[in-house]
This record gives structure tokens, C-alpha cells and sequence, in this order.
């Protein structure tokens, strides 16, 4: 599809750059040969009047420069024309290469999402289908059906619920209301919305904050460290510790958030960030739910804070993400 647009947009850059090349040769041609024409006239003039001054040129001549002068511009038309052909080309694929990029993102983003959207429909479908063909089924039956249906909407609901922030957040920084808040304020609140799921698997969040003053989006920041703090809790064992510390470089304050967890395969970090991408082996071979979508909406929210977010991580050892936000929202 972008192929044949890319030589229709080529095609009409051609067209346009030879219409004015040849406008200006038609006009170029018509002035010289123009003056030759006058020079001719003016010498006739001399000659009937029988003036002294010699002619200078004679008819074939004038002629023949008309006609040297005509294949001069016809080459020089030529080269254009080729000269255009190329550079048309390569400026049509760079005006339809960041178009091209965001169809192919939509086309993956439908994908990822259908593919998502298939397991949970396809649990739903299967459970009511087996249940629906018993003849015995019982109050308790139907009673957990009923509750295996409700956890896979959960799950629908969940998957809708980032699938719709994601979008929201990629639409850019316009719009989103930045104020002053504490460092401190944001990570307790963090810390607090995860304390069930930590106590849980009695799991410790240690916080170690500088009491930093910065310029960003509450709720966002929030959400930032619940998602973070959230992937630490999930990936480490029963009994652990997660550390959350701070320090300021410059203008900008550096978050780590550190566990001591199952860690991430050294060739699964560049894909973290990625919409769905889950780190295969250890990681989902534990029985964390989710879809892939948590990291990559903490990417898209330091991105509105024109921040950075980055991982180390060792396989069984832990890891640590450290994001660093400006203190000037900028």
C-alpha cells in the first residue's frame, strides 16, 4: 500500500517540479530567441537602409543557435527530470515513512490486543458451553461458574482499563496539569495502595526519600510507583525486601526502586518497556497474572514528565529500576 503511495507522491512531485522547469525554459527560449529576432530585425533595417556596419550573423546562423539553445534546455530539462525522479523518491518515503510507522503500531496494537482479548473469551466461552451441556448441574456448580465468569471480567476489565490509559498517555504532555508536590508525599501514597499485596506475600517496602520538592502530575507519579512497586512485590519471593531511595543530581531527582526478586534475563531488558511484552522463562513461569501492559504505561507517564526510565537486573539476584525526573517540569 505504501510502495504505490510512495510512487504517486513521487509522481506528483515530478509533474510539479516539470512544470515549472519547463515554464522557466519556455520563458528563458522565448527571451533569447526574442532578442536574436530583434538583432535580425535591426539588421535588416541596416541593410535596406544601406547602412556601413557590416552583419554580423545571417539568417542560418541565428538559426542554428535557436536550435543549439533548444537542446540545451531540453538537456538541462532532462537532468532535472532525473535529478527530481531520485530526490522525489527518497522525500516521498520520508513525508510516508512516520505515517507508515504509525499504521504499522495500529496494526500491532490490534493484534496484541486481540490476541489479549482471546484467552480470557475463549475461558468464558468454553466454561458456559461445558456447564450448559451438564444435566446435573447444581446450585454450588453454577455458583462457581458464576465466580470463574466474574474473575475472567475482571481480567477483561483490567486488560480495557490499561489498554485506555496507554492510549491516553501516548497522546503526548498536552493537556496534563503539573503542580508542586513532594517526593515524599507521591511514595507513601504508593506504598500505601501496595501494602496489602505486600503484606500478602509479607513482603517489606523500606523507604529511604529525600524530601525533594518537584513539579509533576500527582495522581500520574503516583501510579508510576504503585506500577513499579507493584512489579517488585509480584517478581520477589515470600519474605523479602523492596527498597525504594532517592537522590538529587543536578536538576533532576533519581528514583531506585530495588528488589530482590527472580530478576530479568539480560536479553529480555530492551523489550521491558514494550506494549505486551512479557520476559518468558522464570518469570511467567511463576504464577504472576497480567498482560504486559503495567511497564509500559510507567514508560509513557516519565515520558510526559520528560523523565528517563532504565532497568538493571541480574537472573536470581534481583533488579533495579531507576527513573529520573526532572525537578522542572519542563
Amino acid at each position: 500500500m505504501f510502495h504505490s503511495a510512495r510512487i504517486k507522491l513521487t509522481a506528483w512531485y515530478l509533474l510539479i517540479i516539470m512544470l515549472v522547469s519547463m515554464s522557466f525554459s519556455i520563458v528563458i527560449f522565448r527571451v533569447l530567441t526574442s532578442e536574436l529576432d530583434r538583432f535580425e530585425r535591426i539588421e535588416r533595417v541596416r541593410i535596406e537602409r544601406r547602412f556601413p556596419p557590416p552583419i554580423l550573423f545571417d539568417r542560418a546562423d541565428i538559426d542554428e543557435i535557436k536550435d543549439r539553445l533548444m537542446l540545451r534546455l531540453a538537456a538541462i530539462n532532462i537532468i532535472i527530470f532525473a535529478g527530481s525522479a531520485l530526490a522525489g523518491y527518497f522525500l516521498a518515503g520520508r513525508t510516508l515513512k512516520p505515517i507508515a510507522d504509525m499504521v504499522d503500531e495500529q496494526n500491532r496494537f490490534i493484534t496484541d490486543a486481540s490476541h489479549e482479548l482471546r484467552t480470557p473469551l475463549t475461558s468464558l466461552k468454553s466454561e458456559i458451553e461445558v456447564n450448559l451441556r451438564s444435566k446435573t448441574l447444581s446450585i454450588e456448580t453454577a455458583k462457581k461458574l458464576l465466580q470463574s465468569n466474574l474473575e475472567e471480567v475482571n481480567a477483561l476489565q483490567t486488560l480495557s482499563d490499561g489498554l485506555i490509559k496507554l492510549t491516553q498517555y501516548q497522546k503526548g504532555t498536552n493537556g496534563m496539569p503539573v503542580e508542586p508536590v513532594k517526593l515524599t508525599t507521591i511514595v507513601k501514597e504508593a506504598v500505601r495502595k501496595m501494602a496489602t499485596s505486600a503484606a500478602a506475600k509479607h513482603i517489606s517496602i523500606e523507604t529511604n526519600v529525600s524530601n525533594i520538592s518537584l513539579e509533576g502530575n500527582p495522581p500520574l507519579l503516583t501510579e508510576l510507583f504503585v506500577i513499579l512497586l507493584d512489579n517488585a512485590v509480584k517478581y520477589s519471593p515470600k519474605g523479602k525486601m523492596v527498597r525504594i531511595t532517592s537522590q538529587k543530581k543536578d536538576s533532576h531527582v533519581i528514583i531506585h526502586i530495588e528488589d530482590r526478586g527472580i530478576g530479568i534475563h539480560p536479553e529480555d531488558i530492551p523489550h521491558l518497556f514494550d506494549r505486551f511484552y512479557r520476559a518468558d522463562k522464570s518469570r511467567t513461569k511463576t504464577t504472576v497474572s497480567g498482560y504486559g501492559l503495567g511497564l509500559s504505561i510507567a514508560k509513557q507517564i516519565v515520558d510526559r514528565h520528560s523523565g528517563a526510565i532504565r532497568v538493571e537486573s541480574k537472573p536470581k539476584t534481583g533488579s533495579v529500576f531507576t527513573v529520573e525526573l526532572p525537578i522542572k517540569h519542563s
